[in-house]
């Protein structure tokens, strides 16, 4: 893990949110739950949108990640959010409480400048992508059941969900560019290191096999 990380750790590890994914899911269920049977306008005051933090709505900056990402149906929600809860819960136990606190408040916090910056108004959709990424990079060969029935590993996952980020990145304006890659700032701050060094071993490598080949 990243040498920063560990002095973070050393110096703050007692700031770790214990059970903070059991936090999260508890909060979108409840919202969730608000939606369907009580006010169907509750996402419309807990969203992340610039023009509404800028009018004093501060609370904006936690609440919009209650809000469950939302594939277009009841079904889609539900399973959402115990993945969230399988794939946060997963992370905890990997990682503890503080490194995971920092990489999902680094994912929040890449999303609220995002929305400051561009004006595009956020979703949990690029935090949810980022749970899905880090944990195909360190569980790849655990095995998951699609749609509870087919089997299949979890670097699958995690590779169709970077894909369904390239496509969406490269279909969004350029404000949205800018906000797509603001909204995975905890990826680029875990992993970029390790994929830089991957790659780096991987072009000696190959430059290596040139050299024998001669």
């Amino acid at each position: 893990m990243n040498n920063w990380l560990n002095r973070l750790e050393r110096k703050y590890g007692r700031y770790g949110i214990p059970n903070l994914t059991n936090i999260l899911v508890a909060g979108q269920i409840l919202v969730l739950a608000i939606e369907l049977f009580v006010d169907r306008t509750i996402t419309g005051w807990l969203g992340l949108n610039r023009f509404l933090l800028l009018q004093g709505q501060v609370w904006r900056v936690i609440s919009f990640i209650f809000i469950p990402f939302s594939g277009g149906s009841i079904l889609s929600v539900v399973l959402g959010i115990y993945f969230t809860w399988f794939i946060g819960t997963a992370l905890e136990r990997e990682w503890g409480d503080f490194r995971y606190t920092v990489y999902l408040l680094s994912g929040v916090l890449g999303t609220v400048l995002g929305c400051l910056l561009t004006g595009v108004t956020a979703s949990t959709y690029c935090l949810s992508l980022s749970l899905l990424l880090a944990f195909a990079m360190l569980y790849p060969e655990v095995q998951l059941l699609l749609f509870f029935i087919i089997p299949i590993r979890v670097k699958y996952f995690g590779v169709f969900a970077a894909v369904l980020w390239v496509f969406s990145f490269l279909g969004a304006s350029l404000p949205g560019k800018l906000d797509y890659l603001l909204s995975m700032l905890n990826v680029w701050l875990f992993f970029a290191p390790m994929a830089y060094r991957s790659l780096r071993a991987w072009v000696r490598r190959e430059q290596w096999k040139r050299k024998n080949r001669r």
